[in-house]
């Protein structure tokens, strides 16, 4: 009696081994399906008219200027806000951008930057909206086989002076020029890396200054199955001949509506030179593709 009785338990236990095996074995098969959908929708919209694209995971805080493989009538609003605390004050940073796809591949952007400071005395940090900053970005290699993408950009920026030296001073104080070529994998369905990395170069008019720097961005991202939220971790890096800063910045972004996404980003730099702790909020809006 003893021995049927723990034949039994043996049984009992191996059935619910077994149910649980299957039932993970079926929620790994309903995400696989749920990310080949999803993946499909973006990638193949409408296979007879659409050009080929590649389902990437965007950076948040150095973000492109559109979706890699980016097709005719895309288009998207941005609204950022930050808070960097630097060592002599903190700095309240805002953005407005507004990105879109003439033809199939081409992106194109406009923003506005904005930094804000809070009365401290210190005349260099003074608040102003930085620059007027147009870009372009083309993507010439689509290659879905390889699920790899790259493009080629250019960001221009007129630099300009703070609120308070409107009347006294020039408006335009310089210009920065920033070639950049993108490169993005996505490995399997989830994991997704992407490298970004150009010079930077600026030029003061008022003391006749050229500043050049190396950027080199890359990041890795996870993406919920089935869903346009991910997990990921940004690294920004600036090279210049004397000097190599880094920062690392945690991130996430979440899907609110249809339409609406959210990302949230915190800045961890690697040395506190010039900045400690800072955090950036994203708000992403794209309308309906026509």
């Amino acid at each position: 009696m003893e021995t049927k009785k723990h034949l039994q338990k043996w049984g009992l236990a191996c059935a619910c081994m077994c149910n649980i095996a299957l039932v993970n074995a079926q929620i790994d098969t309903l995400k696989q399906t749920q990310d080949q959908e999803y993946i499909q929708e973006i990638e193949n919209t409408n296979p007879r008219t659409e050009t080929e694209k590649i389902l990437h995971a965007e950076p948040l805080f150095i973000d492109l200027i559109r979706d890699l493989g980016a097709r005719k009538g895309e288009r998207e609003w941005n609204v950022g806000f930050g808070l960097t605390d630097r060592m002599e004050s903190d700095e309240y940073t805002a953005l407005v951008e507004y990105e879109w796809a003439p033809v199939n591949r081409l992106g194109l952007e406009v923003e506005l930057p904005f930094s804000i400071f809070p009365r401290n005395g210190n005349p260099i940090n003074e608040s102003k909206l930085q620059s007027l900053k147009v870009a372009a970005q083309y993507s010439f290699l689509v290659k879905p086989t390889w699920k790899t993408s790259m493009a080629l950009g250019y960001i221009h920026e007129l630099e300009m002076t703070s609120f308070s030296r409107y009347k006294n001073s020039d408006l335009f104080t310089g210009m920065v020029y920033n070639p950049f070529l993108v490169v993005a994998k996505r490995w399997g369905n989830n994991f997704h890396t992407l490298i970004y990395t150009g010079p930077r170069v600026e030029q003061h008019w008022e003391t006749a200054l050229w500043h050049t720097a190396f950027q080199i961005n890359s990041n890795i991202h996870y993406m919920i199955p089935g869903t346009r939220n991910f997990i990921g971790i940004e690294f920004n890096k600036e090279v210049t001949s004397t000097d190599f800063d880094m920062t690392i910045r945690p991130q996430m972004r979440v899907s609110v509506s249809e339409n609406l996404l959210v990302g949230i980003v915190t800045g961890i730099p690697i040395q506190r030179e010039n900045e400690r702790f800072s955090t950036f909020l994203r708000l992403i809006y794209e309308p309906p593709h026509r």
